[in-house]
């Protein structure tokens, strides 16, 4: 007789997520140049230019949104200050960094459910940025030391960082509106993010 694999659950938000960002997540991530024939470090430099543009005031308004759960603790998860750095690393000087443009379109932060709904998309490409670490330091030699610093920001902790995120999610008992608004701010931080990118002239 045959062991009966074992069922994992999935929280209803955590599945409500990947139903309502997966088709958002594909296309922004095909459009993405990571693996592109014309990714050289001019490029890699716009881009991550343009990451800090909607990283620094994403997560400023996350700081002041008063939405932040008070048992979740946001400053570890910062990545504004690492992203400057590697900017810093790849030559940018003070004056060039306060010039950058910064997006002005952002995702609407108005309850905890906003809140990890943006959340959910920022740690999410966290853990993605393993597979593009490793891209970017084979083809342009760049590491967490001298400009990609931002593809590995929580080094070997990503995967656990990761799990402590989602168990949190689906720990917190959420009715079916705030599951809703916390799809809603994720599918908004996609379309924002993306947008942003196309602007930017950094997308494939």
């Amino acid at each position: 007789m045959q062991a009966k694999a074992r069922e994992v659950y999935v929280p209803p938000v955590l599945q409500d997520l990947r139903a309502g960002t997966a088709e958002l997540h594909i296309a922004l991530e095909k459009r993405l140049p990571f693996f592109s024939d014309t990714l050289d470090t001019q490029a890699f430099e716009r881009l991550m230019q343009a990451y800090y543009g909607f990283y620094r005031p994403l997560e400023q308004a996350l700081q002041a949104s008063n939405a932040i759960p008070d048992d979740f603790d946001l400053t570890p998860r910062l990545k504004t200050a690492t992203l400057r750095a590697d900017l810093q690393a790849m030559g940018a000087s003070a004056e060039a960094l306060a010039s950058l443009p910064l997006c002005a379109e952002l995702p609407r932060i108005n309850s905890s459910a906003a809140c990890l709904g943006v959340l959910y998309v920022l740690e999410g490409a966290t853990l993605g940025g393993q597979i593009l670490r490793r891209e970017i330091a084979a083809r342009l030699g760049l590491e967490a030391d001298n400009g990609a610093a931002f593809l590995d920001v929580y080094g070997a902790a990503t995967g656990r960082r990761w799990r402590d995120f989602i168990e949190y999610l689906g720990s917190r008992p959420m009715d079916a509106a705030e599951r809703a608004a916390v799809v809603r701010a994720a599918q908004t931080t996609f379309s924002c993010f993306e947008q942003w990118l196309e602007r930017q002239e950094v997308l494939a």
